[in-house]
Formats: structure tokens, C-alpha cells, sequence
């Protein structure tokens, strides 16, 4: 299987989701976000895994 590298769109809504799932983590509280800390990072890691294994996400 060819795996490819994600686009930068892909890329960065990773890296943001990945950041609003730490900042909890070292205290800085985000009353926004709807989700646990744990449901965010699984959503980064999936949203990176699909634009690995996905050319075109």
C-alpha cells in the first residue's frame, strides 16, 4: 500500500485539533469545545491517518 504525504490543510486542522486538546492539559480551560480532550486528539490523529492513507483528503 502507497501511502502519501497529507496536504497542508489536512495538516493544519491536525496540529490545531491536537493544540486545542492539550491546552486543557496544562490549564488554560476551553469552555468551547464540546468534546473531551481524549475525543479531540483521537479526531487529530484519525484526521492525519486519512490524509496519510487518502492522496487527495
Amino acid at each position: 500500500m502507497r501511502r502519501s504525504r497529507p496536504s497542508f490543510v489536512t495538516f493544519a486542522a491536525s496540529v490545531i485539533c491536537a493544540v486545542l486538546a492539550i491546552l486543557p492539559v496544562i490549564g488554560i480551560s476551553v469552555l468551547a469545545l464540546p468534546v473531551s480532550s481524549f475525543g479531540m486528539m483521537t479526531l487529530a490523529w484519525a484526521l492525519m491517518a486519512a490524509g496519510v492513507v487518502f492522496p487527495r483528503l
